[in-house]
């Protein structure tokens, strides 16, 4: 674990502190929005299971309060004229999820920790435990992993952990119990690691 913690804190040092901190106050910037905005965070976290958030990121600025107004016929042409694996699907899982949009502050003021997130994957279709943590994160939330193959490969590199062979609730929160302790050695927050770690793999810092 040492190797791993000494390059973390060698990025610490240096331009990578700057792309991390101004994230992360984008973060809870995105949680004082409008329950509006705010579900276009859950509908970009929607639109990244098995598919690249860059992309995604592009089809959420294209769509914008569309994830709100379209009509699902019209919605899944749209993502799907965009380039988008599952437009179908995924606009389906859009269209059902309006129906949270105005209890969204509530729900999110309401409940803590794993029963926040644990709300969102039962309630959200779409929303693993990897993508409702990913929108918690978004949205401010800074106490939740979100555990892609980048995170996990980077891991078994270390030797801190072993490839599952699928990402089970078992395995999802094992891998999330070592990156706790990670966080806890580095005295910074999960949702600072994943963008530390997700550096280190992708040299990005993305949302």
């Amino acid at each position: 674990m040492q190797e791993l913690l000494s390059a973390v804190r060698r990025l610490r040092k240096g331009v990578v502190r700057k792309l991390v901190d101004s994230r992360m106050k984008e973060f809870e910037s995105n949680g004082c929005k409008s329950s509006s905005l705010v579900f276009n965070e859950l509908c970009f976290c929607i639109l990244t299971a098995n598919f690249n958030a860059e992309r995604a990121i592009v089809i959420q600025k294209e769509i914008g309060n569309g994830f709100l107004t379209l009509p699902g016929n019209q919605l899944a042409g749209r993502l799907k004229k965009m380039g988008y694996r599952f437009p179908n699907t995924r606009a389906k899982y859009i269209v059902e999820a309006r129906r949270h949009v105005k209890n969204l502050k509530k729900i999110l003021s309401s409940l803590k920790g794993v029963e926040l997130r644990g709300w969102f994957v039962k309630n959200v279709k779409g929303l693993g435990l990897k993508e409702a943590s990913h929108f918690l994160r978004n949205i401010g939330f800074k106490d939740y992993a979100i555990i892609d193959f980048h995170i996990v490969d980077l891991l078994v590199k270390y030797g801190l952990a072993e490839k599952p062979e699928s990402m089970s609730k078992k395995s999802y929160l094992a891998i999330e119990k070592t990156l706790r302790k990670i966080a806890r050695k580095l005295e910074m927050t999960l949702a600072e690691l994943d963008l530390y770690l997700w550096f280190m793999e992708t040299g990005k810092v993305l949302k």
